[in-house]
Formats: structure tokens, C-alpha cells, sequence
């Protein structure tokens, strides 16, 4: 779970965008999306296809 401390003189804005980017890193957004409505088995494939392309690039 994502959580971000608020410091003292700090700003919202500085915390709420910090708090942003912890949760792109981690991946939340897309899992999110994934769940939100059912996935065609087409698309479950497209999504799996893209994946593996992107493990392949990175070694």
C-alpha cells in the first residue's frame, strides 16, 4: 500500500503530487483500470502479448 508522510511546512500540492508518483511507480493505476470491467479473453491476450514484448526488451 502507497503512503505518503506529510511533513510539517509542507505543501498539499508537494505531498499529493509525491503521493502520484509512489502510486504510478507501483503500478496501482493499470491494475485499477484491469479490474474495473470485464476483460474479453482477446484483450486478456493483447495484454498478456504486450507484456511479454516488454520483459523481452528489457534483458
Amino acid at each position: 500500500m502507497t503512503q505518503v508522510v506529510v511533513g510539517e511546512n509542507e505543501n498539499i500540492e508537494s505531498a499529493l503530487r509525491r503521493f502520484k508518483r509512489q502510486v504510478s511507480k507501483a503500478g496501482i493505476f493499470p491494475d485499477l483500470r484491469r479490474l474495473r470491467h470485464f476483460e474479453t479473453p482477446i484483450e486478456k491476450r493483447k495484454r498478456k502479448a504486450i507484456a511479454r514484448r516488454r520483459k523481452r526488451s528489457r534483458f
